[in-house]
């Protein structure tokens, strides 16, 4: 039998969408499918190749952009159409999980609204800002085996905290924040000793996933100097389960804010990868915060050229992260410590004053770009609850 999937105009995921992810109707093997509407394309089954019958997309995005290009139009051609019933799965009969094998996980620190507010909370005689900052995007290297697919529940991280006496003690964070960020999936990989030059930034990087990168914020301040964060970060960070390709967003491309001083000539590209994409943080059904990534100082581009600037390789499947995005606006906040101005000033979330979060708490992030045509685009959601410590 075949079958046309009807999607409403409004729809965040129609044709002009198209994200990738891994599912697996009940019964059956993990796969890779599109998402069009509120169903999932079966893609091994729909166009007969193998490599889309694996239980990740890393095969897939080896395969480098002109498949990339190839696959994205003959989808486009398969919603315009009839497609194999049996081949179409309602979304919510489905599981997910992580899109990719994520060998190594970059997080960034991009925003400069973002550095400027923690600068002034942490250094409030000093620099908001490191002499380094506005030269080059500040960033630390994750941990890829705690990246978990959205839906996923996050247990409150152990750790040491400062206390009142200088001295630490030992438990449960008690600062547990999120960061809301966006991802950037590597597709095709670089070689070791040879840098990705910012203008093959599309060529190298498939698609972006919303990202929240959960803090402990105590734990992190305790042992964050001198080499950065650890424990405070690694506990969990969390992925949405669908990847929007770079080709879904080109009517969101914008140029960045100004740069100044300018950056360093291999930080300099002759394209724009700033991107007008639009946030919201939603506590507990509440929405709190608007982050407008369209204010984000450094590029994608940027990211992966300085990332790759000392001869580190890449590898399909690899994961970088934005960091928090922020904008001037104090509800354009993409994490609690800013919302809250460091637990001064608390946050109304339904009908309790918060600073940090709390067992039980659930927080999504969502996020919608401009589209080719009228309707704008949604990326998928990336949503976690918070579990007591064990």
């Amino acid at each position: 039998m075949r079958t046309r999937i009807e999607v409403p105009a409004e729809s965040r995921f129609g044709p002009d969408n198209l994200p990738y992810g891994v599912f697996a109707p009940a019964g059956k093997d993990f796969r890779v499918g599109v998402r069009y509407g509120d169903q999932v394309i079966d893609l091994a089954a729909t166009l007969d190749a193998p490599v889309f019958a694996a239980p990740e997309l890393n095969a897939f995005l080896a395969k480098g952009p002109d498949r990339w290009r190839e696959v994205r139009e003959r989808v486009r051609e398969l919603v315009d159409g009839e497609i194999d019933a049996d081949a179409v799965y309602p979304l919510a009969d489905v599981a997910l999980r992580l899109p990719v094998r994520i060998g190594d996980y970059v997080d960034f620190y991009a925003s400069i609204e973002h550095a400027t507010n923690l600068g002034r909370m942490f250094r409030p005689d000093g620099d908001p800002l490191l002499p380094n900052w506005r030269y080059l995007p500040v960033g630390y290297h994750g941990r890829a085996g705690t990246v978990v697919v959205s839906g996923t529940d996050v247990v409150r991280p152990r750790g040491q905290r400062r206390t009142d006496s200088g001295t630490p003690d030992f438990g449960p964070a008690l600062r547990l924040d999120i960061e809301a960020e966006l991802g950037y999936v590597i597709g095709r990989g670089s070689e070791l000793g040879v840098p990705v030059d910012i203008d093959e930034f599309a060529d190298r990087v498939f698609g972006v996933a919303l990202i929240n990168d959960w803090s402990a914020r105590d734990i992190q301040a305790w042992e964050y100097q001198p080499l950065g964060p650890f424990l405070g970060k690694s506990f969990a960070t969390s992925m949405s389960p669908w990847i929007t390709p770079l080709a879904a967003l080109e009517a969101a491309r914008i140029p960045l804010p100004d740069q100044s001083p300018a950056p360093l000539p291999y930080l300099r590209g002759a394209q724009h990868w700033g991107l007008d994409i639009d946030l919201t943080v939603v506590w507990n059904g509440q929405s709190v915060a608007y982050p407008p990534y369209a204010r984000m100082y450094w590029s994608p581009a940027q990211m992966l050229a300085h990332l790759t600037a000392n001869g580190a390789s890449t590898r399909t499947g690899d994961l970088y992260a934005s960091g928090t995005i922020s904008g001037p606006a104090s509800y354009e906040r993409g994490s609690f410590i800013e919302l809250s101005w460091g637990g001064s000033q608390p946050v109304r979330v339904n009908d309790q004053e918060r600073t940090f979060l709390e067992d039980g708490d659930e927080v999504t992030i969502t996020a919608t770009a401009p589209g080719p045509r009228s309707a704008r685009i949604g990326l998928g959601e990336v949503t976690g609850r918070i579990r007591p410590a064990r």
